[in-house]
């Protein structure tokens, strides 16, 4: 008989700690989803602050293109000409500080950074130079934002 009641009480406290693993684990799992909520909004705080900058600083460019429209208004050629050559270079200017840079073309094709629109034959050119560029590529770092767009020899 008294065995029974050491059973009963083993069983209880096999019970009682099921039930505080159980608990331990719920609380766990909330803590992780709180921290990936935490992490999920960080990053998008980041994201906008790095979009804020990066439309600081492209608003001048916008205030050069529109007086660049001004002056074709006006029929100010030179002027119109000026102007486009002065948010080209702003812009330019804005995309190296953010660490784009254009990819060369030049050379033989790679299919990393260059993609390729058109094979056509060259009789002085080698196979798979490339021949013209259509649309320039850009990367950041080593990244490719956009792959340049070329015309290859055949």
């Amino acid at each position: 008989m008294t065995d029974e009641p050491m059973q009963r009480d083993e069983a209880e406290v096999e019970e009682q700690q099921t039930d505080v693993e159980d608990d331990r684990l719920l609380r766990l799992a909330a803590e992780f989803d709180n921290y990936k909520k935490r992490v999920a909004r960080e990053q998008q705080a980041t994201t906008t602050l790095a979009n804020e900058r990066i439309v600081k600083e492209l608003l001048p460019i916008l205030d050069d293109l529109e007086r660049a429209l001004v002056a074709v208004e006006q029929h100010e050629g030179a002027q119109l000409e000026e102007g486009v050559r002065l948010v080209h270079r702003s812009l330019a200017s804005l995309l190296e500080r953010n660490g784009v840079t254009e990819i060369e073309a030049a050379g033989k094709f790679d299919p990393h950074v260059h993609e390729a629109l058109l094979a056509q034959p060259a009789e002085d050119r080698e196979a798979g130079d490339v021949l013209d560029v259509i649309q320039k590529g850009y990367k950041i770092g080593e990244r490719v934002v956009r792959p340049a767009r070329v015309i290859v020899a055949e």
